[in-house]
């Protein structure tokens, strides 16, 4: 079974290692999608809805939300976004029942990433 929260969050960034628009300054209203796999507990609940907010809010959302991520990670394309959200969720995350499975970053309403844990070198700092 699959739980999933979304949130939200505005920052800028410029991609330095780009040629194109892109490597200028500029932001974003991005959306992003945490997807845990796991059975429901005891109390029916894969996580409680709450306590993945607050971890997500904790860990990523008050980090970056109306950031300049330049300054948290080198290339902030959505795909390193993503895999530093992983990095920061899925020990929090790995609980008996459940584990994170997935972290989707949307730049734009039709342009977003999907991560799954997979070993990727040298994506970010």
């Amino acid at each position: 079974m699959f739980l999933i929260r979304e949130f939200k969050f505005d920052a800028a960034h410029n991609l330095e290692s780009y040629k194109g628009k892109c490597e200028k300054l500029h932001g974003h209203t991005y959306r992003l999608v945490i997807v845990v796999e796991g059975v429901p507990d005891s109390e029916g609940m894969i996580i409680d809805f709450v306590e993945l907010k607050d971890i997500v809010k904790e860990e990523v959302i008050n980090v970056l939300d109306h950031s300049y991520i330049n300054e948290i990670m080198n290339q902030p394309t959505a795909e390193n976004i993503a895999i530093w959200v992983w990095k920061r969720l899925e020990k929090k995350l790995q609980r008996d029942n459940c584990h994170l499975y997935e972290v989707q970053v949307w730049e734009t309403e039709d342009s977003g990433v999907i991560y799954r844990g997979e070993k990727i070198e040298g994506c970010s700092k």
